[in-house]
């Protein structure tokens, strides 16, 4: 669940509301239901969807993910699992009772352990987590995304921490800017290396 939450957070914090929900989404369609963790992700998913609809100025259905999210979230710790709960219920109570107070205050951004996480901060796996849930928000080809963490787990477990393509999938969740221009290198130097290692397994028939 780790990975996954503060994938989604990094996410939110760099403005992506909309692709947030899915880093946390089929986690919680596999918790028991009304768990604690069950309502805190749903509580998450449903405040992510609450800001990314004030875009279409639907007051209405802001209210109602507002009233739903803050139901979600009542009863929890205001940090619970390190992230700050009771800021993102005092926000979505104001915005269910009056839900244009979006377009006056911005959301709260989500803090993990009192850090406010960016895709920066995230280590591999968070990271091939945000990578996954990025390429199919923006449209990439998602088993090139998964052979390179593929790759990448490879690597690692031969203690290449230095292998490029942990650098490349890192960087397609960095780079906003340049995630086209990583994507290819990252293809390029996924077929590659799945080329050579079918040379390496021809050798062996």
């Amino acid at each position: 669940m780790e990975d996954s939450l503060q994938a989604g957070v990094a996410i939110y914090n760099a403005g992506e509301f909309h692709a947030a929900h899915d880093a946390w989404e089929d986690h919680w369609l596999e918790l028991e239901r009304d768990s604690a963790d069950e309502r805190f992700l749903h509580g998450l998913i449903q405040f992510t969807a609450a800001v990314y609809h004030v875009r279409g100025s639907n007051w209405e259905g802001v209210r109602g993910l507002a009233a739903s999210a803050v139901a979600y979230l009542d009863g929890l710790p205001a940090d619970y699992r390190g992230i700050n709960v009771g800021d993102v219920r005092d926000y979505l109570s104001t915005v269910r009772d009056d839900p244009e107070h979006v377009e006056r205050a911005p959301p709260p951004r989500l803090t993990y352990r009192e850090v406010v996480l960016l895709p920066d901060d995230l280590d591999f796996d968070a990271a091939a987590t945000a990578a996954l849930v990025l390429a199919e928000e923006f449209g990439y080809d998602e088993g090139t995304i998964e052979r390179a963490i593929e790759f990448a787990r490879d690597d690692l477990e031969l203690g290449d921490e230095g292998s490029r393509f942990i650098s490349l999938v890192m960087d397609f969740v960095r780079e906003d800017e340049n995630r086209g221009l990583v994507f290819q290198r990252l293809r390029q130097h996924a077929e590659r290396r799945a080329a050579r290692e079918r040379d390496v397994d021809g050798l062996f028939e």
